[in-house]
Formats: structure tokens, sequence, C-alpha cells
């Protein structure tokens, strides 16, 4: 194929990687073939003459996913056997014909997420940025699996000119994918709910048993520790007692922060291009009006309200939604209603809560962004922005059940392997942040040949504060970035944090749910919040906190973490795994116990309540990280091992008794 620029251009597999095997199987798409391997990093790869892809627009082939569970793939791009290494990493749906339509211009790195279509699942740009024009290979992998072989089919990867058509009638070998339920029909599993009847008598009992559920004698009003107090303020605040830090709730009560997420009345089923995968979809002409959404033009079914509504008609079903969810959290031992939940649930229930606020916040101004979802920060328009962003506290400002507020939630930035400034400088062709890059740098080098003696010949004042920037960044240059980084964050989080107290001087700033520990440059930025917050995806919390929150002077809080298993029907356990709900349990007593014994962390918020749907959320993650299923039944070891935790979390904290230590195996993490 070399030199060719002929689209459609089929490219082809010049060699296996590790023990690809090409089966004779029959296969089921036209022109397709049936690949099989035993390990992550096992494909095939192409090779071509650099250019070959300088004038496609997409990668674009079908592909069947065989099994039952989950694997994630990846496509690298790369400039030659060492040079930058794009991929984009992606899932299937099980037993769901798919469609790539993978844009090309995801290697300019400027976007972290591409939309979920069908059964090809939460697409993501990863890696580094590569230009077209000196790419000559391609490979395509196996990310990440379960245990056992990976069979797909998939017809031959082509590189296109123009946008392919989406697919939009699938095809389903083993049939209908979801019962009316909202359960897979792929899988069988003990606890598996039988028949409407079954969930709606559970459903009943569950309510008639709400007003019984008690949390631990030890805790508050709010949820706090009635032994430790260090004086009332009306509100929460952070507190060091010398030893650790705290929170403190309203009544000055010691307050250690055991949150889940998303407790809200769903659990979103994205069926664009997917209706003839479902056994039953409600209608509204049947009073399940608020168990569909047709809104964008793609259809999303929500069975968990679908099967309230079941229960408790269309009138009566969120209310007792409301009393029963809030009952288990109290069963359970949460003393939090945490992030992406109704809040105003909580709030009128006296139950302490948090809030993400949207951002960027809807209808009102809004900076241009420089870089993913970085805002030019020196745009005047940026402060207006940032105005309006922090209204979103008006409702809230006076309630004392109100812990604080996340300004966002991993910043897709973040993701990136470029700092924002270096990301900026490709993304955009000029603006303020870029010209105060140009006068930042003006500081640090005398004169044009000063700095291109750094940047590289032919960098100028001039070229950094406009125009299209197309060279590598010299890596000389990455110091005077990641510098400027710190600076860009800085007024980022400054700027709104000013905006939010400005409206709201009674809670707390939680920051911005970081997706790890940040590096330097981003961490040096961030010192205006009241908590430190990132989302903490280990075995247990990760110590790098502990320095971070020393230099900071502030406590730490984890926004997300999660164990899941494959024994309860779903393609995967999500970003922990291991084998049992059992082994939940005791992996979530480890998390939790660990975290409350570190003087440094003030709360963990578990993701979350429900699990998703077994076809997938919005972006395709079809996960078992709930404390409860769709059919609203609880997973009892979990639940039990949480309530045995959040009795002793108190005692913990205090250094009373040491935190449990009976850890389960923890197995390689299957999630998209």
């Amino acid at each position: 194929m070399a030199g060719t620029k002929a689209y459609p251009l089929v490219l082809i597999p010049v060699s296996p990687l590790g023990c690809l095997r090409i089966l004779d199987d029959p296969c089921p798409l036209v022109g397709g073939t049936w690949y099989e391997v035993d390990a992550a990093d096992e494909g095939f790869a192409c090779t071509f003459q650099p250019g070959t892809l300088a004038g496609a627009t997409h990668l674009t082939c079908d592909v069947l996913l065989d099994g039952t569970l989950a694997v994630e793939f990846a496509i690298h791009l790369c400039e030659g056997a060492d040079g930058p290494d794009f991929f984009c990493q992606f899932g299937f749906l099980n037993q769901c014909q798919a469609r790539i339509r993978l844009p090309l211009e995801a290697v300019e790195q400027n976007r972290w997420l591409y939309p979920r279509e069908g059964a090809w699942v939460k697409p993501i740009a990863a890696g580094d940025r590569v230009d077209l024009a000196r790419v000559d290979r391609l490979t395509f992998i196996v990310l990440r699996k379960a245990e056992g072989p990976v069979r797909w089919a998939m017809t031959p990867l082509q590189a296109v000119d123009r946008r392919p058509p989406r697919l939009t009638d699938p095809m389903l070998p083993a049939g209908r994918l979801l019962d009316e339920l909202g359960q897979t029909t792929l899988v069988d599993w003990p606890g598996k709910t039988c028949s409407e009847a079954e969930l709606v008598e559970r459903l009943r009992a569950q309510q008639a048993q709400a007003p019984g559920c008690r949390w631990p004698r030890a805790f508050s009003r709010y949820g706090g520790w009635r032994e430790r107090r260090f004086g009332p303020t009306g509100f929460f605040r952070t507190h060091h007692d010398g030893r650790r830090w705290w929170l403190v709730d309203p009544e000055g009560c010691a307050f250690w922060s055991a949150g889940l997420d998303c407790v809200r009345a769903g659990i979103e089923t994205n069926a664009g291009g997917l209706e003839t995968a479902l056994t039953w979809i409600p209608q509204a002409a049947n009073g399940l009006a608020e168990a569909i959404d047709r809104r964008h033009g793609e259809l999303t079914v929500d069975y968990l309200r679908a099967n309230f509504i079941r229960a408790f008609g269309p009138n009566a079903w969120r209310g007792a939604w409301a009393e029963i969810a809030l009952a288990l959290l109290r069963r359970f031992g949460f003393n939090t209603v945490a992030n992406w939940s109704d809040w105003e649930v909580a709030a009128a229930a006296g139950f302490p809560y948090v809030r993400p606020l949207r951002w960027p916040a809807p209808d009102g101004p809004q900076a241009p962004r420089i870089f993913r979802d970085f805002p030019d920060v020196f745009d005047p328009t940026f402060a207006a922005e940032a105005a309006h962003f922090a209204r979103q506290l008006e409702a809230t400002r006076d309630d004392p059940a109100f812990i604080g507020y996340f300004l966002m939630n991993e910043p897709t930035w973040g993701f990136a392997s470029l700092t924002p400034a270096e990301g900026m400088l490709y993304a955009c062709e000029g603006g303020p942040t870029r010209q105060t890059l140009a006068d930042f740098c003006r500081q640090r080098y005398a004169d044009d040949r000063a700095l291109a003696a750094v940047w590289g010949e032919g960098v100028t004042f001039e070229s950094l504060a406009r125009g299209r920037w197309t060279r590598p960044v010299a890596p000389a240059a990455q110091a005077t970035l990641g510098a400027f980084s710190t600076v860009m964050v800085e007024k980022l989080y400054t700027t709104l944090t000013d905006a939010c107290r400005a409206v709201d001087p009674n809670h707390l700033n939680l920051g911005a749910r970081y997706f790890r520990v940040p590096p330097a440059w981003a961490m040096g930025g961030m010192a205006c919040f009241d908590v430190f917050s990132v989302n903490g995806y280990r075995e247990t919390v990760d110590r790098g906190l502990a320095d971070a929150c020393k230099a900071m002077g502030v406590p730490a809080m984890i926004g997300e973490w999660h164990f899941g298993a494959l024994d309860v029907g779903l393609p995967a356990s999500g970003i922990g795994r291991v084998a049992t709900q059992a082994d939940r349990g005791k992996a979530y007593r480890i998390y939790v116990e660990d975290a409350a014994a570190q003087p440094w962390c003030v709360g963990v918020h578990h993701f979350t309540l429900y699990d998703q749907s077994a076809l997938g959320r919005g972006d395709g993650e079809a996960y078992n990280i709930g404390f409860v299923d769709v059919c609203h039944r609880p997973y009892e070891p979990l639940a039990d091992a949480a309530r045995a935790a959040h009795e002793r979390l108190y005692d913990i904290a205090d250094g009373k008794v040491a935190p449990f230590e009976d850890a389960p195996a923890y197995l390689p993490k299957l999630f998209f």
C-alpha cells in the first residue's frame, strides 16, 4: 500500500502480535474474520508509508465480541518504532454488532472522550500527540480482559476520507440483551429476579421497613461522633486537633464522611441504536413517561424507574424511592449523600450531603476553551463565567446539612500527556492566555534569541502569543511550560473559588476531584481548596496524599472508589475487581477502615449506590459497582461489611482500634 492515498483504504495486517489465532469459523459479518487471543497486548500490526493516513478522516470496521465478559481494545498509531504513540482505547458490548468510527482528529489530543455509538463504547484518546504525516504503523490489540481466551469477529479495518454511516440495526446472535426488568439475558446467577411480582414484593417490603432503619448509635444528628466535640458553628468545617484532621458537623461533633455517590432515582440505559436489543421498552401512555427519554434523538431507558413505577404507580413512586433510598443509607451506616446525587432529597431530610457544581454552568457567559475543557482564564469573560457559575450555590447557602461543593470532576486536561500550556499551543491560535504565556516567557528570556536557544530555531515571543503551532516542543522548554501551567491552574481555581465564596461563605470548597494525586505543576495551583479531593481507585488510599496534604495544609477526601465482581451478571467489574460479593465486602472494609486511620483523610465516597446498566450508561460503562441492583436487591455481604466498618469508624479514626486486615484477593481490573 506504499504511497497510496486512495480511500477507502484497507489496512492489511502484516504480522500477528503474540499468539493471535485467525480462525476458520464461519463469520456472521460479511467479509469478516474471527480472531482469538489468550493475553493482553495480543492482536495484529499494520505498516505503511508515512503520510498514508494524512488525507483520511476516520478509521472504521465492524466488530462482534463473543462471550459474556467485557474486553477493552486499543488502536495504536505510531511515528516509527520508537516515536510518539497515540492510542484510542474502547470496548464493545458482547453479542452485539458494533461499528468503529474513530475520527482521526483524535490524534491532536484536544479531546479525551468521544461519544459511545451503540455497542462501541467509551472511546478515549490517550498516549501521545502524533502527526499523521509521520505515522507509519498501526496496531489493534486487546488491552484488558478477564481470564480465558478472547474471541471476536471483525471486518477489514479501513481508512476513509468521510464519516462512515452509523450502524442502526445491529446483529444480535444471542437475541435480545436486556429482559423486561433491565437485567442481562446472557447470564443467570443466584439472586437474579425472576418476575415482576418478586420485584414488587421486594420494593413494598423495603418501604415498610424504612422507618426502622437507623444509623449507628454513636452517630450524632448529622452523622458525627457524639464523643468528640470541637465547638459548633452551625455549618460543617475542618479542624486539626493536633494529631489528625476532622470535619466538624454543625453541632460541633467530629465528623468523618462515609459517603455513597449517585443516590438518585435512576440507572441510565443508553439504548441509542440498540432498540432491538431490548425485550421491553416502557411506554409513556402506560404511565411510564419518566422511565424513557428521547429528547436528544437517542433512546434512553431507565429500568430502575420503571420498576418503582410498577410497584408504586406513576404518582407515588418518587416519594417511595426517596424514603427507601435514605433508609438503606442509614441501614448501611453511610452518613453522607455524596456526589451526583439528588441532593434536594437529602436536604429535605436533613441528611448530610455534598454537591457537584455544573461545570461549565449552563445558560451563562463562557470563556473560550483553549485545551480540552481548560478555559482561557485570562480572557475577561472568564471572571463573568465564574460569577455565573457560583450562583449555583445560592440555593444551599444557608443549609446546615450541606457539607460542601466540588468545583468539577476529573478535568479532562488532567488526563493528557501534555501540560495545559503545551496543549494550548497546539489547540488554539491565540487569545489572552497565549499572550500571557508570551509575557511570562519575556520575564525568563532576555530576547527572541535567548528564547530560541532553548525553544528551538525560529521560535519568537510573537509565535508563542499567536499563530498555529505545529512543531514539537523542545524538551528544554518543558520546564517553562510546566511553570506556566501552574499559573494557569492557579488562575482557574482561585477565580472559581473567590466567586463561590462571595456567594456562599458558609460551606467547604472540596476541590476538583482530580483523577489521581496531581503532578506538581497542577497541585501548585490548588492551594485555595478547603479539602483536597481526588478519586482513588487503589486497594487503599494513595499514600502520596499525605505529602500533598502537608504541603497544602488541608485534609484529603476521596471522591470515588469501588470494587466489583463478575458473579452477578454484569460484564465488567469496574476499576477495582475481586471475585465475589463477599470479597467486595472485605475490600470495602479494608479501604474505608484504612482511610479512617490516616490522619490526613476526612472521608471516602463509594461510587455508586446502584449497579450500572448491563447495556451501559451513556458512555457505555456497565459495572457491578452498586450496593443495590436494578431490581433493588441489596448485595447483603457488601451491605453488612459496610455497616461493620461504619460502626467502628470513629474508634478507628481516634486510634482506639486497628483497621480490618482480612483483605480479599485483588484480581486484574476489568473496565472500559
